[in-house]
């Protein structure tokens, strides 16, 4: 509290603000993955609903719904939600809604235009639910590189939960360099600062990379946003009711 009243303004940013107070409670507390159970949890209730997935998709396989189910993934965040949530449940209601913004067309030009792309994952369970759409990407002839934090915030993948949900079997695998809330461009390598600059082709999921690749001179590239409006500052910015699943474009 003493850290928000010395440097709170209204031109603060907020995946910093978020990092920072982050970094300061696993400091004091010597608990450097906080979230830990919530990440095993995450990762079971996606796998669980694994069977449900491949089910729908054998009766529509198209583009369109391997990125519903990727987006749906993205209500797998402990950031947002409580601790009681009946995720299983917003899941499975989530994978019937439609997209309030779909611009699957664009989505799939890109795809066939370029032979590689950067993607940023988000949350740990949720990557399970990413993978499906990994592998329909490789379908288009696309190198993937998927980009997950260096160290553990939040409920994020880090290298380890990305392995073990397999992404390295359909996708070079890279860290941020940092912990940050989202993508901060003041904190992440100066490595993955230049490769995402330099991508022509970006994927992002969740709100903190949304929030983050805002703030970020990103002109002349394709940036594809997947993600679930699950807080009234992002539903406004977006001009969308909370619980939107879209796919849009920066």
């Amino acid at each position: 509290m003493s850290y928000l009243g010395e440097n709170f303004s209204k031109d603060l940013s907020s995946n910093a603000t978020g990092t920072r107070i982050h970094q300061y409670i696993k400091k004091e507390t010597g608990c450097y993955d906080p979230y830990c159970n919530q990440k095993k949890e995450g990762n079971e209730i996606a796998l669980s609903l694994v069977p449900k997935l491949r089910e729908i998709l054998k009766e529509d396989n198209s583009l369109e719904t391997y990125v519903k189910i990727a987006i749906v993934g993205n209500i797998l965040d402990f950031g947002t939600f409580s601790l009681d949530t009946e995720f299983e449940s917003m899941i499975s209601e989530g994978l019937g809604k439609e997209l309030v913004i779909n611009k699957i067309d664009e989505f799939e030009e890109a795809l066939r235009k370029y032979d590689k792309v950067l993607y940023l994952v988000d949350n740990t369970g949720e990557i399970i639910f990413d993978k499906f759409l990994l592998e329909k990407i490789k379908e288009y002839d696309v190198d993937i590189t998927v980009a997950v934090k260096e160290r553990p915030i939040l409920n994020d993948a880090c290298m380890k939960e990305a392995l073990e949900a397999g992404l390295d079997e359909v996708a070079t695998l890279i860290t941020t360099g940092s912990d940050s809330v989202g993508v901060v461009e003041s904190m992440v390598s100066d490595e993955f600062k230049e490769l995402l600059l330099g991508s022509p082709f970006v994927i992002s999921k969740g709100m903190g990379n949304f929030e983050g690749l805002t703030e970020m001179n990103l002109e002349g590239q394709d940036i594809f946003v997947l993600l679930c409006t699950k807080c009234s500052s992002i539903s406004k910015e977006l001009g969308l009711a909370e619980g939107s699943h879209i796919l849009t474009t920066l």
